[in-house]
């Protein structure tokens, strides 16, 4: 009994095929050859995968926070995450100790 191999065997054109493979694509307008422009333009999938970074740097953490202050939040819908950040915020703005008091 032999093993059935889950590699996966790419199998490569022969020289006459590919000439045929690439004059069929020169003959259809919708498939032009990139330009070495394009080609130099081209970024690494790697480089743009994900969210992009954001300027607003955020720390993340894990809080316990009471039921009711969480399902208050959570009742306002989509972005309540960013609501209850902002509260936050404006109570550190209020509470902050002002140096130019005088």
């Amino acid at each position: 009994m032999s093993k059935a191999s889950s590699k996966r065997v790419i199998l490569m054109p022969s020289v006459k095929d590919n000439a045929r493979i690439v004059a069929a694509a020169k003959a259809d307008a919708d498939a032009k050859p990139m330009t070495k422009a394009q080609l130099d333009a081209l970024v690494p999938i790697r480089t743009v995968r994900g969210r992009p970074k954001s300027e607003n740097k955020k720390l993340l953490l894990s809080v316990r926070y009471s039921v009711e202050v969480v399902e208050y939040f959570r009742s306002t819908g989509e972005g309540w995450q960013a609501r209850m950040d902002s509260v936050l915020r404006q109570y550190v703005n209020k509470h902050l100790p002002r140096s130019n008091a005088t």
